[in-house]
């Protein structure tokens, strides 16, 4: 597992991170407890060392089997993301100082770390981080020791360049072949500061695998049922064909492609994906290949054109 450096923070990952949202069961429906070991053991197998969670994935269970799992010593690290009150009902994000320093001190333990590699606040809104509080927050654990450094996971460009405004040192936010705006926003910024690029929704949520029919629906408990109306699915489907002539050669599946598209983006730190299976882990990391040469030249280039011919709006 080739690694790379997380911005000016000087940690090492993996490029390619072990997210646990869908693991964890949230995301797209149950998943049984030796899958979820399975999957995290299997990971570290193979190289990774970057894993993602946050402490509402399952109630803070995510984390304790990461705690239980992980090795403590630095060849593995963990971010996680805090701000989110999963006792209220509904959960509500909570973002004041010592809300998110309590949830910290438990997110630790659950972790069973004595510092948190990357303590992230969880898509706060625009506002929420310019207030500053919270990013205040983070940076003062860091500096007590509970969390080596920080960030924030932003769903915006707003939020993206805000983060970048109050100075995070690591941003998490979407990223992939038909999603560009957040990190095309800041990415001048996050070359000239040197920031860590976690990037997540690799594959839009298995979207871009490209194995879906324009038919295709979802279970009961999968999120992307209520993210994507039929129309809007069907549409997204029939966009892929601009993915599709990148199948060629070396390149076996749309997977691989979508894939290599974020990998070969220097400013990306490492890639967050979320299998469920191990089967799926595997997958994806002989989709990442072993030189390091994601792409021959131009093919990024050209599945941007015909991104926007399709009329994708990255």
């Amino acid at each position: 597992m080739r690694k790379r450096t997380l911005g000016a923070t000087g940690i090492e990952v993996s490029e390619v991170a072990l997210g646990t949202w869908g693991l964890s069961g949230d995301g797209y429906g149950p998943v049984e407890e030796k899958d979820q070991d399975a999957v995290i053991t299997r990971a570290l197998a193979l190289g990774v060392t970057l894993f993602e969670t946050a402490d509402s994935y399952g109630g803070g269970e995510m984390e304790k089997r990461l705690g239980r799992l992980l090795p403590k010593d630095e060849t593995v690290r963990v971010a996680t993301k805090i701000g989110t009150d999963t006792a209220s009902t509904p959960a509500r994000k909570r973002f004041e100082a010592e809300s998110l320093k309590a949830a910290a001190e438990r997110s630790r333990e659950r972790l069973g770390r004595d510092a948190i590699d990357v303590l992230l606040l969880h898509n706060p809104s625009t506002e929420a981080i310019k207030r500053g509080e919270a990013t205040q927050a983070l940076a003062e654990l860091c500096e007590k020791g509970i969390a080596k450094t920080w960030g924030v996971s932003v769903g915006s460009a707003d939020g993206a360049a805000e983060a970048v405004a109050v100075g995070a040192p690591v941003i998490e936010l979407a990223f992939n072949a038909f999603h560009l705006r957040e990190l095309s926003r800041v990415s001048a910024d996050v070359k000239e500061k040197n920031i860590g690029i976690l990037a997540r929704s690799v594959l839009s949520y298995g979207l871009l695998c490209g194995s879906w029919p324009t038919t295709h629906s979802f279970e009961s408990g999968d999120h992307r049922a209520e993210r994507w109306d039929d129309h809007e699915l069907r549409r997204r489907v029939m966009q892929l064909n601009a993915l599709r002539p990148s199948v060629l050669g070396d390149f076996t599946s749309m997977r691989m492609v979508a894939l290599r598209y974020v990998l070969a983006e220097p400013l990306v730190s490492s890639a967050v994906l979320g299998p469920r299976k191990v089967v799926q882990l595997d997958q994806l990391v002989r989709d990442a290949g072993k030189d390091g040469n994601y792409f021959p030249g131009g093919v990024r280039d050209a599945i941007d054109v015909r991104v926007r011919v399709a009329g994708v709006k990255t």
